[in-house]
């Protein structure tokens, strides 16, 4: 079976590939295919997100073993994509370069069968052209509103008035032991 995903990378502008995959692939040569197709010259490091379907992020599935037992960790090239996705599962992110944070949001399209004298991967069609930086990314918690006030310890700058005027620190030396 080939595997037809829409790899959109998460940004203003719509720019976003289509890419056939054997189903029999592993997530590592779909790595290949997805910064292949978008122009990236596969030097950085990458890995996938299992999501939910509104891509909230769940597991890592990483490029390297990184895990504190070598070989505990299973990563890219150890899961078909068939592993991984499916008619009822067809949600996944990806996050090329951990500095920039590159991330593409991945959507299995359709399956269908092979077509004689493909090659796969194939990258079927493309839109948008890469911009010269990743988006910024903002970060939220997801019980922000409920943590907010969860130190607040009701100090005012009046509370810490106690404190001007202290110079008890020099008794203990820190000037000389600074020089």
């Amino acid at each position: 079976m080939v595997y037809k995903f829409r790899v959109i990378l998460d940004a203003e502008e719509d720019i976003f590939r289509d890419i056939a995959i054997l189903a029999d692939d592993t997530l590592e040569d779909f790595h290949n295919a997805i910064f292949n197709s978008f122009g990236f010259d596969g030097m950085e490091v990458a890995s996938f997100y299992t999501c939910d379907d509104t891509w909230n992020q769940e597991d890592e599935i990483p490029m390297f073993d990184s895990g504190d037992v070598p070989g505990e960790q299973k990563t890219m090239s150890d899961y078909l994509l068939s592993d991984i996705l499916d008619t009822e599962n067809t949600k996944i992110i990806y996050v090329y370069d951990f500095i920039n944070m590159w991330t593409f949001l991945v959507e299995l399209a359709a399956v269908e069968e092979i077509s004689a004298g493909n090659t796969y991967p194939e990258t079927i069609f493309s839109v948008g052209e890469m911009p010269a930086e990743a988006m910024e990314k903002h970060f939220i918690a997801d019980d922000e509103e409920e943590n907010y006030n969860e130190f607040e310890d009701d100090l005012d700058e009046e509370d810490l008035d106690m404190f001007e005027g202290d110079d008890s620190f020099e008794d203990y030396g820190f000037e000389e032991n600074w020089n």
